[in-house]
């Protein structure tokens, strides 16, 4: 998806909901936030699950500067449990990490291939790695595979921006949030970028907290 498939996408979505025109009328088109494609994508995603994103991001820019470059597979096996623990990886995620990194090089995940499959393929072929659930999957293929109708439930962002936009009386579960989505198939990866630009815009600053 480019960013003139998004705003054509944003302009859609906002002629038949309001609720999301109000959003994006008063701050604007959400980013396009793409990913390279790829293991450090992955990596990086691994490192994001259950933390804020500034925390995965100085975790992983220590883990670059550690190895001089990007992480490849062959790198993070190669990395003592002690040095992964000191560049700021807990135990599960360096479990994680080394479970995907050995997939990649014994040819069980095909990172390369992704790109060619369906949506659902390729959600399956990634949880197949133990530490890759939908979540991770979910969101490898909005922002790495820039896939348009990809609906993150498992995202907490994305349930609280829902509950504010949409008025809900409480936040919705996983299973309320997928009937919620329905209605902005096939743009609903466009949907959950509206609703993210709005948590971060609106709801965090209200946390004493600055989008990032």
């Amino acid at each position: 998806m480019t960013k003139g498939q998004l705003l054509k996408a944003t302009a859609k979505l906002c002629s038949q909901d309001a609720d999301l025109e109000k959003v994006v009328k008063k701050f604007g088109a959400p980013p396009l936030w793409n990913r390279p494609e790829g293991f450090r994508t992955l990596i990086y995603l691994i490192l994001e699950q259950q933390v804020s994103l500034a925390s995965a991001r100085a975790t992983f820019e220590k883990l670059v500067s550690w190895l001089g470059s990007d992480p490849t597979p062959k790198e993070i096996l190669l990395l003592s449990f002690e040095e992964l623990r000191s560049i700021g990886f807990s135990r599960q995620k360096i479990s994680y990490s080394r479970l995907l990194s050995q997939a990649v090089i014994d040819g069980t995940l095909s990172i390369n291939d992704l790109g060619k499959l369906s949506d659902e393929v390729v959600k399956r072929e990634l949880m197949k790695i133990k530490g890759i659930g939908p979540w991770t999957a979910d969101v490898y293929l909005m922002e790495a595979l820039s896939r348009p109708d990809v609906w993150p439930t498992g995202d907490l962002a994305l349930a609280v921006g829902a509950a504010k936009v949409k008025k809900l009386a409480s936040r919705p579960n996983e299973n309320d949030l997928k009937k919620l989505g329905e209605q902005w198939r096939p743009f609903r990866s466009v949907a959950a970028r509206i609703l993210w630009h709005y948590y971060l815009c609106e709801i965090r600053p209200q946390a004493g907290e600055k989008p990032s």
